[in-house]
């Protein structure tokens, strides 16, 4: 099977990245804003499959694969992997191309890098999470380390998958995707787990003050949807969009659903519609 073509670049502590950027815009017009999507945990650039066609025809769109991720090499254990480590990695891919602001959307972990990015940087013009919580830390996500250490990644996704997607969800798409994701490293899939399951930041909220689109499942599994609504209150400037009766992974379930609720959001702020009368 073809594989999408990956640039490359190398982070500031030596780790080589994988990244890619999509730009179906019409040629004529003048460059917008681009749109930093940052993917989930044990994923990679495939996981933006459905958000592209739609996201790449009005935007630049820059899609990286985090450390340890897809093509992205894998740190030793003498590389450091934090929440800000992350941060840095997509603002130093940022630097690399000459961005030096984007639309930053998260998805799952991803919307965890976005956070921070939008807590520390002025860097972030808007930003969308979609299933993104401050944190793992006091979540069910502690106890999956050992889980898919014991048996796998995939059979642990398989397990688990009416977590992830409604009953109706393609068959192919759930044959597919516990294969996609069980090709991740366990051990390095380990660190990364038990790293942000350790991290929680809510009363950082209110320092996002860019605006933020909060898409959010509505029988979410891991938590609860009230923190979604506590996150809402406690940005200066979010929105929140819920998806009845639907569990977590929403960006992979519904994207055209999510992409097209992104977009309208980006294009609202990147024209500045949203002050109009």
């Amino acid at each position: 099977m073809l594989q999408p073509n990956m640039a490359a670049f190398t982070a500031s502590d030596g780790v080589r990245l994988a990244f890619r950027v999509d730009d179906f815009t019409s040629p004529w017009r003048t460059p917008a804003t681009p749109v930093l999507l940052l993917h989930p945990a044990m994923s990679s650039y495939r996981r933006w499959f459905g958000w592209l066609p739609i996201l790449a025809k009005e935007y630049t769109c820059v899609t990286p694969e985090l450390r340890g991720h897809g093509a992205s090499e894998i740190p030793g254990e003498d590389k450091p992997l934090t929440l800000e480590r992350l941060v840095a990695d997509a603002l130093e891919l940022m630097d690399h191309l000459g961005i030096e602001r984007a639309h930053v959307v998260g998805n799952s972990a991803g919307g965890y890098i976005g956070q921070r990015m939008a807590i520390e940087t002025k860097r972030v013009a808007t930003l969308s999470l979609i299933a993104a919580t401050p944190g793992l830390a006091g979540t069910q996500a502690t106890g999956w380390v050992a889980r898919f250490q014991r048996d796998g990644i995939e059979r642990f996704i398989r397990e688990t998958i009416a977590d992830r997607f409604p009953a109706d969800q393609d068959k192919g798409f759930l044959e597919w995707f516990p294969k996609d994701m069980g090709r991740n490293d366990p051990a390095f899939i380990g660190r990364f787990v038990n790293h942000m399951s350790s991290r929680e930041w809510a009363a950082d909220l209110p320092r996002i003050s860019c605006p933020t689109l909060l898409v959010a499942p509505g029988a979410e599994p891991i938590g609860h949807h009230g923190q979604y609504e506590a996150m809402r209150d406690a940005m200066p400037r979010a929105e929140l969009i819920t998806y009845a009766g639907m569990p977590h992974n929403i960006g992979d379930a519904v994207p055209e659903r999510c992409a097209q609720d992104v977009l309208a959001f980006i294009s609202k702020h990147e024209t500045g519609t949203e002050n109009a009368a």
